[in-house]
């Protein structure tokens, strides 16, 4: 296991705002990003219901339909896992987020406008150390063919295969060790995507009133419909790993521990959360080590060495 002697809770160095389409809500919401106090964690605003308070954890959580959606007694906060990829990837350990709607808007589709969006803000280094939590048995769960296991490991990575009965898919797998850098890279453009069919059938029903071409890879019977095409071959997979960053980010610390992830989704990932929870014994909380002074070297005179005395 590797930690960094300097590895430090951090928030935001500046106050950041943007604006977009709720992708269920249809509605344009505003979004702000504000520095928060060390050991806060993240925390939304619902900013048009007077303030109310809704901490980003497992706690929290209060549907995995369509996207994960945290909230308390009276007010939620929709797609919050595209937002919370970008925050968790990128360091951010204590932030407040404001919204003045019932979601975080969708933007493009994925993490990468919210990067872009904490590059701006900056980083500010606080001074209590970050806790990591490190996985020291393999824990599963299961739903028919869907799996998720988080395995021992000395870094955070991710092994995910999916599976869809149509040409434009088909089967794809990604495997992906993480670093700020390495996301930034490979998974904070992936688009979050679906099939044309379903989105008909979920506008029917009130849902997905915001989803268009602009925030989304459409898929038809015949292939992508985008015009410009996608930004990766296997943006797919890529994406299922973003969303798998952002639910597990509510844990609520870094992990240590590899995951490998089969079909899996919004579900798979809060009740993989929940059992890693319940599992007490699978894993233990660490913090880096204090940085180790070098001390000086004593001289050497005449041949007589001096060193330091046996403990």
């Amino acid at each position: 296991m590797f930690l960094h002697p300097n590895a430090k809770e951090n928030t935001i160095r500046s106050e950041v705002s943007c604006a977009g389409i709720g992708l269920h809500s249809g509605k344009t919401i505003h979004l702000r990003l504000l520095p928060a106090s060390e050991g806060s964690g993240v925390v939304f605003i619902r900013r048009d219901l007077g303030g109310v308070l809704i901490p980003a954890d497992h706690a929290h959580i209060v549907s995995t339909y369509l996207s994960t959606t945290i909230g308390v007694e009276g007010a939620s906060v929709q797609t919050i896992e595209h937002l919370m990829a970008a925050v968790s990837a990128m360091e951010i350990h204590n932030l407040i987020v404001e919204v003045d709607g019932p979601e975080v808007p969708v933007m493009d589709g994925s993490s990468g406008p919210f990067v872009t969006l904490l590059a701006k803000a900056g980083v500010d280094c606080q001074s209590s150390k970050r806790s990591f939590m490190e996985i020291m048995k393999p824990i599963t769960v299961s739903e028919d063919e869907k799996q998720v296991t988080i395995h021992p490991g000395s870094s955070f990575e991710i092994e995910y295969r999916i599976a869809y009965n149509h040409p434009a898919i088909s089967e794809q797998s990604y495997h992906y060790r993480h670093s700020p850098l390495a996301f930034k890279r490979e998974i904070a453009a992936a688009r979050t995507f679906g099939f044309l069919k379903d989105v008909e059938y979920l506008k029917e029903r009130g849902l997905a009133r915001g989803g268009s071409l602009d925030n989304a890879v459409v898929i038809g019977d015949d292939g992508v419909l985008n015009e410009q095409g996608l930004r990766f071959s296997d943006e797919f997979v890529r994406h299922k790993i973003l969303d798998l960053i952002g639910d597990l980010s509510l844990i609520g610390m870094p992990i240590l521990g590899r995951v490998e992830a089969t079909c899996s989704g919004h579900s798979l990932h809060a009740k993989l959360i929940e059992e890693v929870l319940e599992s007490k014994k699978s894993w233990r909380i660490v913090t880096p080590p204090s940085p180790v002074v070098k001390r000086p070297a004593y001289p050497s005179y005449q041949g007589v060495s001096f060193s330091h005395p046996a403990i």
